[in-house]
């Protein structure tokens, strides 16, 4: 089952100031549940510019990125934030935690926004950190946390609303190897063992060699497209 449909979608950065740039070029593909999915390309190809779009962090010049169905050009801003909020897992480069608070309060606070009762958010946020291997770092404010601590917090606050896919920019760009691979380690079992859909965006070979689904990008267009079920 596809739950996101791309069909002839196009990006074109014009400032209207210097030459219009067309980051991505007509592309159309589909993802379906429990997918382990890695796009990747040159600098430039526009595979961080197809995430954001997937993500309702961009607006498509034209065509139509469809979600479970939904259209996103058709939802007013406000209806794509909250969209995002309840169906959109972020893991991102820079790890984006909130550094006045602790793990377990940075994993908890889009629960938080989604109106959780507090009881049910505090125990989803303990399991998942618990998951990730950090039990014992739930108290701990993002400064105390080393770079492989951090991200794995961001995996358990992406996981933290349920969401139907999470995407991943670069997640490993910032780790050391050990880190690196303990990360896509957690990763993979949580898509192994809970169907957890996951993209990715990477330059990393770690990243790639994990995945069972490699998407290669250049000049906005998707130019192979291949499987690797055996992973």
């Amino acid at each position: 089952m596809n739950i996101i449909e791309i069909n002839n979608l196009v990006k074109i950065y014009d400032d209207r100031k210097s030459v219009p740039v067309t980051a991505i070029n007509g592309i159309d593909l589909n993802f379906k549940e429990s997918e382990f999915t890695t796009i990747v390309g040159p600098s430039g190809s526009g595979k961080t510019t197809l995430l954001n779009m997937l993500g309702g962090l961009d607006e498509p010049t034209s065509g139509k990125i469809l979600i479970d169905g939904v259209d996103l050009s058709q939802l007013k801003s406000r209806e794509v934030i909250d969209f995002r909020m309840r169906n959109i897992g972020f893991v991102f480069q820079a790890y984006n935690l909130i550094p006045v608070l602790t793990a377990l309060e940075n994993v908890e606070f889009i629960m938080h926004l989604q109106g959780k009762p507090k009881a049910e958010r505090l125990q989803r946020a303990k399991d998942l950190l618990v998951q990730v291997g950090l039990e014992d770092r739930m108290n701990a404010r993002p400064g105390k946390l080393s770079g492989g601590q951090q991200q794995r917090v961001a995996v358990a606050r992406a996981l933290a609303s349920k969401p139907k896919f999470i995407l991943a920019d670069e997640p490993t760009a910032n780790l050391d190897s050990k880190s690196a691979e303990t990360l896509l380690d957690i990763m993979e079992r949580l898509n192994h063992e809970e169907k957890i859909t996951f993209i990715f965006s990477t330059h990393d070979a770690r990243v790639v060699a994990k995945a069972h689904r490699v998407i290669t990008v250049e000049d906005g267009q998707v130019k192979s497209d291949e499987d690797y079920p055996e992973h």
